[in-house]
């Protein structure tokens, strides 16, 4: 099995990424084949770039990484909306607002990963997960919505769908008390477990 592992770089005014940070550090999982990938954190372009890496690499699988400040869990996304909102600029100092991602296609595409054995599956680490029902409408959910639009169209035998994650300490540190994070080692363990479900999904 090959996956391909997408992460974004900092944005918003951040220094780090945990979800690039984390990435970077996951290791080998059964003898999977895993490609890293960052990404920009650009509306159009990180999209543009994994779905040539998709054309390039043909993996069996897509798992993109992404950070959600405020969240205190592990949270697979269930659903990715046609809709770029974006409350702050993108890392290219574009903010759509209320603009469908391809204005002809379906209004919501959900992920095709097994997202409830992930979460079982972080949670028998003693990490904190959840499944989460909004992807939001900044370059997260677009990137989802992008990705599971080219699977669906020109990758029918790939699966594919978006994990956030929390912020890590040392961001917490600098916006008062009260933050959640999560020790970056949890993350790159809870991407680790994550991904052997996917594994069992496509060889059921």
């Amino acid at each position: 099995m090959k996956l391909l592992l997408t992460a974004f770089d900092p944005f918003g005014g951040e220094k780090v990424n945990p979800a690039q940070k984390a990435v970077s550090l996951v290791g080998n999982v059964g003898g999977i084949d895993i490609v890293k990938l960052t990404v920009p954190t650009v509306f159009r372009a990180a999209s543009r770039i994994v779905i040539e890496a998709i054309r390039c690499e043909k993996p069996d699988a897509v798992l993109c990484i992404g950070q959600a400040g405020g969240r205190a869990a592990i949270t697979p996304e269930r659903v990715a909306i046609n809709l770029m909102d974006a409350r702050i600029a993108d890392n290219a100092s574009f903010a759509p607002s209320d603009e469908p991602i391809f204005p002809s296609a379906p209004d919501a595409y959900f992920s095709s990963l097994p997202i409830k054995k992930m979460v079982e599956a972080i949670r028998e680490r003693g990490i904190p997960a959840e499944v989460s029902n909004t992807a939001g409408t900044f370059v997260c959910n677009e990137l989802m919505y992008s990705v599971l639009h080219a699977l669906k169209n020109e990758f029918p035998n790939t699966i594919g769908g978006f994990m956030h994650v929390p912020f890590i300490p040392e961001q917490a540190a600098s916006k008062g008390a009260n933050v959640p994070s999560m020790n970056i080692n949890d993350v790159a363990s809870a991407i680790e477990a994550a991904i052997a479900p996917i594994a069992e999904h496509l060889n059921s």
